[in-house]
């Protein structure tokens, strides 16, 4: 109801209450009780609030409490173990609190207790035997704290538990032996971004009901089992960042021939591993619902099959960092849902086929190191146009193209101006050649452009300056000639954006030469004609003068005299400065005459 107060300390005089919500307001201040009234009250939801300081021991009296919710909130005191004597007590959330200290052992004295929430908080030490060991605990959330220390193993062996999320700590050791893993009604296991080790219990397929595990970010060692593909309600399985290998003497990850039973997965991750050998054709087979596949940064070897385009929902493919060679497989065009596609860092050879233009819905396409060559499909057009198909999710066009360090040649297609989303454009590294398309200009949410080391020719368009989110540019290593756009997105850039470059000219502060301008072209020609020609054609005719006087003369004596007269002068150079005094700043007030 967006109701912002303080809770007043008469509602504890609510003698009858025997359930009191108040979650998802504003409530603030310190919680105060009015002691011995609530004796009949059962559940307290007091969540998505803003209460401090302490958790009221006024509920110590409230001895009928089965649900005590106070996730997320503002509590900072240590945990009471006095709230261990609530007998009654079968629900206790407390996440997302800033409650510190560590877990009181008594709790393991609530027999009653169902579920037990601690998450995202600033709690520390170990999990307390005797609260693993509690009968009917079916929940237990203790994530994103700073637990350290072993597991205990009561926790994986326990007929009752449906949930068990203890991700983002610092727990060691190894997981339980299969035959210490018993764990049937179990839905949940996060045990994500800890220091877990050892093998991965192959037992954890006898969790029929299993939806989601996650082990991802440990120090998990050996291959997947083989039986996980037993896990029909499997959705996520996410076991990426540890050092899982292949079966001895597998040439191929058989473990995804083995996943193709789990017919309900969505996300499967398992990058960042040291997992070798080649994919599968049956990589076609996995689940139809699936839209994660991420198998990059691992030691892949071999080509992509091109069964992978019967992966009709997948979202995401992720590839890179692998050996793959071979041609990327034109099927990618008929996976129509991709979003993102990340092949880069591979040994792939040929062109970028043209089916990529089916990818309606593309969004970030990432290529690089992957020794293309060729040209950019001329149907690239088509990717800016969103699906129509209702079936998959709305239309998305291009954000990150990333297209560097191959061998793609031809020029850069103009309708990359169309792209209107596109925020980074990297086409470094290639023998890209022609002018800069002016259509770049359009591209308003571009911050990152990246066109160095090409062959690329011509003008910086002028355009560019409209690129106001910019805050990456670089031209330098290529052909361009002519002056440096010195507006808007450029203000900013340093010389080493244009570095090696043909003839640019600009600003000398980014070490390119300055560029005359047009009008001081002018003025030099201006004056040539006006002032300097008419000079040079009157010493001319004087000097023809002399010559003619001095050959028609040779024996008259005037004449003679004349000549020895011009014979004793000595031509005398005049400097621009000195016509430029004499004549007053070439004032038009000393003008002789003017040239033809």
């Amino acid at each position: 109801m967006s109701l912002e107060c303080t809770i007043s300390p008469p509602a504890g005089n609510l003698s009858f209450l025997k359930l009191l919500d108040l979650s998802y307001n504003s409530f603030y201040g310190h919680l105060t009780y009015e002691k011995g009234y609530l004796h009949r009250l059962k559940t307290l939801y007091l969540s998505d609030n803003m209460p401090e300081g302490s958790i009221p021991l006024g509920l110590l009296h409230c001895q009928r409490l089965e649900m005590i919710s106070l996730w997320g909130n503002k509590f900072s005191s240590r945990i009471s173990k006095e709230l261990s004597t609530l007998s009654s007590l079968s629900f206790l959330a407390l996440g997302q609190n800033e409650l510190i200290g560590t877990i009181p052992p008594l709790f393991g004295n609530i027999s009653s207790l169902e579920a037990f929430g601690l998450e995202m908080n600033h709690i520390y030490g170990n999990i307390p035997t005797k609260l693993a060991q509690l009968p009917n605990l079916k929940i237990i959330d203790l994530g994103l704290n700073y637990l350290t220390g072993a597991i205990p193993s009561a926790i994986f062996n326990k007929f009752s538990m449906v949930q068990i999320v203890l991700n983002f700590n610092a727990f060691s050791g190894n997981l339980p032996t299969n035959n210490g893993l018993f764990l049937p009604n179990l839905e949940l296991l996060l045990l994500d971004l800890n220091q877990l080790s050892g093998n991965i219990p192959s037992s954890l397929s006898n969790s029929s009901k299993l939806t989601m595990l996650t082990l991802a970010t440990n120090l998990f060692t050996g291959s997947i089992p083989k039986h996980l593909g037993n896990l029909k309600h499997l959705e996520h399985l996410n076991l990426f960042q540890n050092q899982l290998t292949n079966k001895p003497g597998s040439m191929e990850l058989s473990f995804l021939t083995d996943l193709t039973n789990c017919t309900s997965l969505v996300v499967l991750e398992v990058h960042r591993n040291k997992l070798s050998g080649t994919l599968p054709n049956s990589i076609g087979d996995l689940s139809n619902s699936l839209e994660i596949l991420s198998v990059s940064k691992n030691q892949l070897i071999g080509t992509i099959p091109k069964e992978i385009g019967s992966l009709r929902k997948l979202n995401v493919l992720s590839l890179s960092f692998n050996n793959l060679n071979g041609n990327i497989p034109s099927t990618l065009g008929e996976i129509k849902s991709l979003q993102r596609l990340y092949l880069g860092d591979n040994n792939f050879h040929g062109s970028i086929p043209n089916e990529i233009c089916h990818l309606s819905n593309l969004g970030k396409l990432y290529l690089e190191l992957t020794n293309l060559s060729g040209s950019i499909p001329s149907c690239t057009e088509n990717l800016r146009i969103g699906s129509l198909d209702p079936n998959i999710r709305p239309s998305r066009v291009l954000e990150i193209v990333d297209l560097s360090w191959n061998q793609i040649s031809g020029s850069i297609p103009r309708v990359i101006g169309s792209f209107q989303c596109l925020t980074s454009l990297n086409l470094s590294r290639n023998s890209f050649l022609g002018p800069i398309p002016n259509t770049i200009g359009n591209l308003i949410t571009l911050d990152f452009l990246d066109l160095s080391h090409n062959n690329l020719s011509g003008q910086i368009p002028k355009s560019l300056e409209a690129l106001s989110h910019i805050q990456y540019m670089n031209f330098s290593f290529n052909k361009l000639v002519g002056e440096i756009p010195n507006e808007g997105s450029f203000l900013n850039l340093k010389s080493w954006s244009f570095t090696e470059n043909e003839a640019l000219c600009g600003n000398p502060i980014l070490k390119v030469p300055p560029c005359a301008s047009n009008s001081s072209k002018k003025l030099m020609i201006k004056i040539n004609l006006r002032y300097i020609l008419p000079v040079i054609a009157l010493i001319l005719i004087f000097c023809i003068g002399v010559y003619v006087v001095k050959r028609n003369h040779g024996n008259n004596v005037q004449s003679q005299n004349l000549i020895d007269l011009y014979s004793t002068m000595e031509p005398k150079m005049i400097s621009y400065l000195e016509l430029l005094q004499a004549t007053n700043d070439f004032c038009d007030a000393n003008l002789l005459g003017l040239g033809i």
